[in-house]
C-alpha cells in the first residue's frame, strides 16, 4: 500500500509569504492616502466651481455680485439685526442648490422664537439656520467639525485685497450711514484702499474688475481654526496691523522649534463662537474673508475682537499639501502654491498706516501691489501685468 502524505506550507514559506505581504502593504498604503487626499482635492475643487458659477448666475440676475458685509443695519429691535456684517455666502444659497435654506432664511421664521426675515443677529446660536452647516462650504480635507449648538462653518473665504486697512467697516458705520469728515477712515478716504473683488459693504460689479476676471482672484481656501495654536488656523490679536508683514512683532510669535504654530506667548483667539472660518454666514474678515499679503498657509494677525473688529489682514490656506485653491473672477479653479512670489514682505499694507515708520499708507495709493504675484492677482484694478499663476 501507497502511503499518501499530505502537502502543506513549512514555517519558513509562511513567514517568507507574511514579510511579502508587509511589505507590499507598506508600498500601497501611502499610496492609497494620495489616492484618497486627491479625491478630497478634486472634491473641494468641485466645491469652488459651484460657488463661481453661483458667482456669476448671481450677477446675472442682480447685475452684481453678492455684498460681503451687507444685509440689515443696526438699531431697532435688539438681536434681531445684522449690524450690517452679512457673508456673501448667504446670498448665494439659492444658486447653489441651497434654495430650502435660502426659503427657511429669507423669510419670517419661527424656530425657538420669532425671528425676521433674513434672520436674527449673527452671533444669535438659537437660529437654526446660523447652526446649519452648508456641505458646499467644507473643504472634504478639512477634519474640523463643530460641535452642538455652535454655528456652521466655512473653507471658503472672500478676497479682500491685498490691504487689510478697516476692512471690517470701509468707511461706512452699522447703521448704513456713511462716514464723513478728516479722518482717515472716512467713506470717501476707505474706497481708495478697497482693492480687492469683495469690498466690505460695498457692491462689486464685472464692470469694477479693470485688470480682468481671468487676473484677480474672487475667493481663496482657508483653514477652520481647529484650536490647536496652528499659524495656517488661528489667528493672533492684540497687535498693530499697521506694520511690515515680516515684522517681528508677526514672527516673533511664531514657536521657532515648532515653525506651523504660535508660540506660547502669542494670544490667539480661543473662543470657538469667534475663530477663524467658525460663521459662515458673517462677514468680518476673520471669519469669511483673506487678504493677499501673506502667501499661503501662513499667519494671521488682527488687533482684538470685538473691540476693534478685527482690523488686520488674514491669509487663505488649506489642508491640502504645498498650497490651497484659489477661485478666480471667470470662474476657473486654481491651486496657488506657498512658494507663489509675495514681493516685498517689508511694506506696510497699502492703507492709511501714516506715520509708522514705513513706505505704506498714501504711498501706494494707486500703485501696483508691492506683494508681487500674489498681491497683484488680489487687486482687481491696479493694472499689474504680471498677475498670473506660474
Amino acid at each position: 500500500m501507497k502511503i499518501r502524505h499530505k502537502s502543506g506550507f513549512t514555517l519558513v514559506e509562511l513567514l517568507v509569504v507574511i514579510a511579502i505581504i508587509g511589505v507590499l502593504v507598506g508600498l500601497l498604503l501611502p499610496a492609497v492616502q494620495a489616492a484618497r487626499e486627491a479625491a478630497r482635492r478634486m472634491s473641494c475643487s468641485n466645491n469652488f466651481k459651484q460657488i463661481g458659477l453661483g458667482l456669476h448666475n448671481y450677477h446675472a440676475a442682480y447685475d452684481q455680485f453678492p455684498m460681503q458685509m451687507g444685509g440689515t443695519y443696526a438699531g431697532g429691535t435688539p438681536n434681531m439685526n445684522h449690524n450690517f456684517e452679512l457673508s456673501w455666502l448667504v446670498g448665494l444659497l439659492p444658486f447653489i442648490e441651497q434654495q430650502a435654506l435660502w426659503e427657511q432664511i429669507s423669510n419670517p421664521n419661527n424656530d425657538g422664537g420669532t425671528f425676521p426675515a433674513m434672520g436674527p443677529a449673527l452671533g444669535n446660536t438659537a437660529y437654526i439656520p446660523w447652526r446649519t452647516q452648508v456641505k458646499g462650504f467644507r473643504c472634504p480635507s478639512d477634519p474640523t467639525e463643530s460641535v452642538a449648538g455652535n454655528f456652521g462653518y466655512s473653507n471658503y473665504a472672500a478676497s479682500l485685497g491685498d490691504s487689510g486697512y478697516e476692512e471690517q467697516d470701509c468707511g461706512i458705520n452699522d447703521d448704513g450711514t456713511i462716514r464723513t469728515g478728516s479722518q482717515q477712515w472716512d467713506y470717501q478716504k476707505q474706497s481708495r484702499w478697497d482693492r480687492g473683488m469683495f469690498r466690505g459693504r460695498r457692491v462689486t460689479k464685472f464692470r469694477d474688475i479693470l485688470d480682468g476676471t481671468a487676473n484677480t482672484i474672487a475667493a481663496g481656501e482657508m483653514v477652520v481654526d481647529a484650536n490647536r495654536r496652528e499659524i495656517i488656523g488661528a489667528w493672533v490679536h492684540g497687535v498693530n496691523p499697521c506694520r511690515a508683514p515680516n515684522d517681528v512683532e508677526y514672527t516673533g510669535k511664531i514657536d521657532p522649534q515648532r515653525p506651523q504654530f504660535y508660540s506660547a506667548s502669542a494670544t490667539i483667539e480661543g473662543n470657538a463662537l469667534f475663530q477663524r472660518g467658525h460663521r459662515w454666514h458673517h462677514g468680518l474678515p476673520h471669519f469669511t474673508g483673506f487678504n493677499t499679503i501673506r502667501p499661503p498657509n501662513s499667519y494671521s494677525q488682527a488687533r482684538s475682537w470685538p473691540t476693534n473688529n478685527a482690523f488686520g489682514w488674514f491669509t487663505a490656506g488649506s489642508r491640502h499639501q504645498g498650497g490651497c485653491h484659489v477661485l478666480m473672477g471667470d470662474g476657473a479653479v486654481r491651486f496657488v502654491t506657498e512658494s507663489i512670489d509675495t514681493g516685498d514682505q517689508s511694506i506696510i499694507p497699502p492703507g492709511g498706516c501714516q506715520g509708522t515708520g514705513g513706505p505704506g499708507g498714501e504711498a501706494l495709493n494707486g500703485r501696483e501691489s508691492p506683494y508681487g504675484v500674489w498681491g497683484a492677482l488680489g487687486t482687481k484694478n491696479c493694472k499689474e501685468t504680471n498677475a498670473e499663476i506660474p
